[in-house]
């Protein structure tokens, strides 16, 4: 049972950083930072490290690149950055962004500074020892926060330069496939069918919106005491993509099981069907149903698959983010064998 508290760990020995040299930048650059801070590092995300720095007056978050060699275009903690300062103050909660910092001899890597909020997390779709109640207003909050983010306008919000507004889901088959391939695992049926697949089937109806890229239960910051979303996490995939590659994504808990945090299968007092979830989203957005959605479910499985892969890839050069990084080899191949059910049954 988890109470939703953010798992804090010393900083993981690959992730370990000159603390003092960082203490006296963000002294430098930082209004309002004076050090000696305290640095624990946050484990749940398998992608860009991130840390507690807790002074005598404040807390802050930092987020950064991993070490080592990275995949192609992978872990652009400036792009965070960027979204993250262009939606504060929208209808959708962000931590507020403090600095960013490009020069790589601070610490080893480029990395940005953040507000501390203080909420709970949950990784677990399920949302074990949550009342029925409650579950019900997290996801309905969920649910509203992802039709807000797609409501925004990305032109007035600064962000047309974000990403490409046509051609998303091929550009995206065609980029998950070079990182799935750039992480050498060998062959993988599953997954080179999906992929197969998927590009056969890609031409969809153009739409454009931000797109958070990882939108789901664990990437939210709820409330510490109320059932309601106060931050959205984690926007390295962000981008201008397609709106319902985020609602399939954020449709997975559906599709996945227990063992992968998933909710297939199960019936849980508060948690609404998938049908009654989407249909709730199409309400907010002014949609007449999702009648592409199952494409966009074996896409969203298809690209977590290639994701898990590369975390799997950086686990076995000692780059991982979370000390359970090398679970992610099976989770890979889990991921593109539902995915290709899924593709097969559409």
């Amino acid at each position: 049972m988890s109470d939703g508290a953010p798992h804090l760990v010393p900083v993981l020995a690959n992730h370990r950083f000159d603390e003092a040299r960082l203490a006296d930048y963000l002294a430098a650059h930082l209004p309002g930072f004076t050090g000696p801070c305290e640095v624990q590092q946050f484990q749940g995300g398998q992608s860009n490290p991130t840390f507690r720095l807790r002074t005598r007056t404040r807390c802050y978050v930092l987020r950064k690149k991993p070490p080592g060699t990275l995949l192609p275009s992978a872990h652009a903690v400036d792009r965070e950055f960027r979204v993250l300062r262009a939606l504060r103050g929208s209808a959708v909660p962000v931590p507020e962004v403090l600095l960013l910092c490009p020069d790589e001899s601070v610490i080893g890597t480029m990395f940005y500074v953040m507000a501390y909020l203080d909420g709970r997390v949950f990784a677990d779709a399920a949302l074990p020892g949550v009342a029925a109640d409650a579950r019900a207003a997290i996801y309905d909050d969920m649910g509203r926060v992802l039709a807000a983010l797609h409501a925004i306008d990305w032109q007035a919000a600064g962000l047309a330069a974000f990403g490409r507004p046509q051609g998303y889901v091929r550009r995206q088959i065609e980029r998950w496939s070079q990182q799935y391939a750039a992480a050498r695992l060998g062959a993988e049926p599953a997954m080179d069918r999906l992929t197969a697949w998927l590009s056969a089937h890609a031409p969809v109806a153009e739409e454009t919106a931000i797109a958070h890229g990882d939108f789901r239960l664990g990437n939210l910051l709820l409330h510490a005491t109320e059932p309601r979303v106060i931050g959205v996490l984690d926007w390295e995939l962000a981008t201008l993509g397609h709106p319902l590659a985020d609602l399939a994504y954020n449709c997975l808990a559906w599709r996945l099981p227990p063992e992968l945090r998933g909710i297939a299968g199960l019936a849980i007092a508060g948690i609404p069907t998938e049908d009654a979830y989407v249909r709730a989203y199409c309400e907010r957005t002014g949609r007449d149903g999702v009648p592409g959605l199952p494409f966009f479910i074996a896409f969203s499985l298809f690209r977590w698959s290639a994701i898990a892969a590369g975390v799997y890839r950086r686990a076995l050069d000692g780059n991982a983010a979370d000390a359970r990084g090398r679970e992610a080899g099976a989770k890979f191949r889990a991921l593109a064998a539902i995915g290709w059910q899924v593709a097969q049954q559409a």
